[in-house]
């Protein structure tokens, strides 16, 4: 019986070291440049200059303006209620924090602005990426 209990014993030993071991190579041998899944593709003719598109369903803000084009998450950085844009800024109405185009908080309770999402240029299109 003993002997089984060291056998198995140190078969256990042999799978944790392996699999450890397996965790370690695969960190050294995957690229570091993960793909980040795009969120939506938008038409640089559908940006208007000064304002936004809203997509509520993946609760992202397209915003255009006189500098380049950014992508804001919608989530409020107080509680993850969905944030609504106004011609004003970005009001969140579960509690009242404002936020003004570039996603900075202007009046809490939040206090950290909100997420800007990674974009590319893809000549005529703009794609958003998920943040992270």
């Amino acid at each position: 019986m003993e002997k089984l209990d060291r056998s198995r014993r140190q078969f256990i030993i042999t799978l944790i070291s392996l699999l450890s071991g397996l965790f370690l190579l695969r960190k050294f041998l995957v690229t570091g440049k993960a793909r980040k899944k795009v969120l939506l593709s938008v038409a640089k003719a559908d940006i208007p200059p000064l304002g936004a598109l809203v997509y509520r369903q993946s609760r992202v803000a397209v915003i255009g303006g006189e500098g380049p084009v950014t992508a804001l998450s919608l989530v409020c950085t107080h509680l993850g209620c969905t944030v609504t844009v106004t011609p004003q800024g970005l009001t969140c109405p579960c509690h009242g924090s404002a936020f003004d185009r570039q996603g900075r908080v202007l009046k809490g309770p939040a206090d950290r602005p909100l997420v800007r999402l990674p974009i590319e240029d893809r000549g005529d299109h703009i794609v958003v990426l998920a943040g992270g």
